[in-house]
């Protein structure tokens, strides 16, 4: 708690939330959450420094799959365990576009992995930073806001409740919107999704 308080921990914030979303597999979140406990008044300024570094973070993982994939990339895939995941994740990708990667940022899929990914298959980089921000901002913003309006005593429910949750919560919005382009006449492919489960290779970018 003494050194969440600590002028730097702002910085190491910045730091491990930026490299948690391009290649580092520890997530920041037990940072965020004793920084807003240390100081809940400076809860809501925590979060926006969570949020805008990990997208960031991101950008460098869409960089990394983008130009460096088979220098870079493919390793810290391999690293992080997640070959066999890459085609999978490269298939939603193209499937749901930015409804894949407002999912990856907002629930415990892993981050990373969607980043490089989006970069591969050269997905359009204003989407998939809008994307990002949208996922990581309710992310980082729900426990911001807690603890600025309830202080540290919200600190167990949000222990107990928050990824379930937040995944509840993506997950309605998800459907929301391919409930509206079902309805709106889009892609009838209704096993599409459930085909990427069994891809395991990439097809070309």
């Amino acid at each position: 708690m003494e050194k969440a308080a600590h002028p730097k921990a702002v910085w190491w914030l910045a730091f491990f939330c930026f490299i948690e979303s391009s290649f580092f597999p520890i997530p920041p979140h037990p940072l965020l959450g004793l920084m807003c406990l240390a100081e809940p008044k400076k809860a809501i300024r925590f979060a926006v420094i969570a949020t805008v570094s990990s997208v960031l973070g991101g950008l460098l993982g869409y960089a990394i799959g983008y130009f460096l994939y088979e220098a870079v990339g493919a390793w810290m895939i391999g690293m992080l365990g997640l070959t066999e995941s890459f085609p999978v994740a490269a298939c939603y990708i193209r499937e749901q576009g930015a409804l894949a990667v407002f999912f990856a940022a907002g629930t415990p899929v892993p981050f990373k992995l969607m980043t490089i990914t989006a970069g591969f298959i050269e997905m359009n980089l204003l989407t998939f930073t809008l994307a990002a921000i949208a996922g990581r901002a309710l992310i980082f913003m729900i426990v911001g806001i807690l603890f600025q309006v309830f202080g540290a005593p919200i600190k167990a429910i949000i222990d107990k409740y928050l990824g379930a949750v937040t995944t509840v919560f993506v997950v309605l919005v998800v459907g929301g919107f391919i409930a509206f382009t079902q309805l709106a006449g889009g892609n009838d492919d209704a096993t599409s999704e459930n085909a990427c489960d069994a891809v395991t290779e990439v097809r070309g970018a």
